[in-house]
């Protein structure tokens, strides 16, 4: 069956709140990381974050979209206004580009079952339509450049500079944040 992308709202919070308990990083931080300083990090902050996000699907504009295939949540991309994310506006390792009504694409998540199917990058377009159906002037996302090599899931939740590429995104800066030895995150942009 194809992939359904929906944004998140309360009829689609029960699918990405299993996504989110299948594992990994999503389990504790969701999509938080961006959004809360960094002394909201303790041991109650997967709790926090949880509702936190449950209550950001109950706002006008999503936080972010859902991807569904035979009705089971199997991907999940963060997409929003850049002013959005305060820890990301303050970034040292993440440069602030100019721009009006700049978008951020700050997470991925893709169902360890369906890794490798195209999912992140079925969820990387659907968030340029969705950032341009919502005013995006830019959309811009801080991927991983691997130089080819293979990156652990846990270290790729911004994406691969490759995927961005390939969906028409150009290198606009580097930073440096370097989510593992040898590799760094670039800003990629896109006019949506």
């Amino acid at each position: 069956m194809s992939l359904q992308i929906r944004p998140l709202a309360a009829d689609t919070w029960d699918g990405l709140n299993d996504l989110f308990d299948a594992g990994g990083d999503a389990k504790s931080c969701s999509c938080q990381f961006w959004r809360r300083p960094i002394n909201g990090w303790g041991r109650e902050a997967a709790a926090q974050n949880r509702a936190a996000l449950r209550a950001q699907a109950e706002e006008p504009l999503p936080p972010g979209l859902v991807a569904f295939r035979d009705g089971v949540a199997v991907g999940w991309v963060a997409v929003a206004p850049r002013d959005g994310y305060p820890r990301l506006t303050r970034s040292r390792t993440i440069p602030q580009l100019p721009g009006d009504d700049v978008w951020a694409i700050s997470c991925f998540v893709v169902r360890r079952t369906a890794r490798g199917a195209g999912v992140a990058a079925s969820l990387l377009d659907a968030a340029v339509a969705f950032a341009r159906e919502h005013g995006a002037g830019v959309v811009e996302g801080y991927p991983v450049d691997t130089g080819g090599a293979r990156l652990p899931a846990g270290s790729a939740y911004t994406g691969t500079r490759g995927m961005f590429d390939r969906s028409g995104f150009t290198e606009a800066a580097p930073t440096t944040s370097r989510p593992k030895p040898g590799m760094t995150r670039v800003v990629m942009r896109r006019e949506p």
